[in-house]
């Protein structure tokens, strides 16, 4: 299986491509940048695997949450690449590609993205037999003070929401909390590992049924961070 993703929805801009289990990418921190960035990023890593666009199985992204410009950004590169070639898309939660991450060292992730305006993407997720990480909870924005907390297990944190609310956070967190790390952005490598299993399965739709996870209804105030 040949494919792409691609995952802009934080200050991270990454992409990456896998074929056949091999996988290769490209992963920068930068603010603002990523429409200068991530198209040159897919094309090194196709020149660097000699294939072209159409030759991908599919195409993944991280739709959100995040902000907004960084949403729009993976959706319309995805877009433009799927559908002159008709190439099947999964979209994949940010949220969930940050707790993808951790799966080979923690069986129970809660994810915590700064969403500015002093809340956060708050989401729990716990792996499944498979090693991929599945929702717990229905993922919200919220006030730190204001989320969802499991009520077993023991938990390890993930995301810049940590960085800046941890206290907040850990107040309101019913179960015990192993350790945190809030230096931590969503990558395009775990976006890969989520979509595997859904184009296994047939979850997969066409580029223009792309559809972003803002969660926030006030989304043109947001600021691409």
């Amino acid at each position: 299986m040949k494919i792409l993703a691609i995952e802009t929805a934080t200050e991270a801009c990454s992409a990456a491509l896998e074929i056949d289990n091999s996988c290769v990418y490209r992963h920068k921190i930068a603010p603002r940048k990523h429409t200068e960035l991530i198209l040159p990023m897919i094309d090194s890593l196709l020149k660097e695997a000699d294939i072209r666009v159409n030759s991908l199985d599919v195409i993944a992204l991280g739709c959100g949450p995040g902000a907004f410009t960084g949403v729009r950004i993976a959706i319309g590169i995805a877009q433009g690449l799927a559908f002159p070639f008709d190439i099947p898309v999964i979209p994949v939660s940010t949220l969930a590609a940050l707790a993808q991450q951790f799966s080979k060292d923690y069986n129970y992730i809660a994810t915590a993205i700064d969403a500015r305006m002093k809340e956060i993407y708050w989401g729990l997720y716990k792996k499944n037999s498979s090693n991929i990480m599945e929702e717990v909870i229905k993922e919200s924005v919220c006030l730190p003070s204001n989320i969802s907390s499991p009520t077993k297990n023991e938990w390890f944190g993930a995301g810049t929401g940590w960085k800046t609310y941890s206290e907040e956070i850990r107040s309101k967190f019913k179960c015990n909390i192993i350790d945190f790390k809030d230096d931590v952005y969503p990558h395009a490598k775990d976006v890969i590992e989520l979509a595997k299993p859904a184009y296994r399965d047939g979850k997969f739709i066409s580029a223009e049924q792309i559809s972003p996870i803002y969660l926030r209804n006030n989304v043109v105030n947001q600021k691409n961070r």
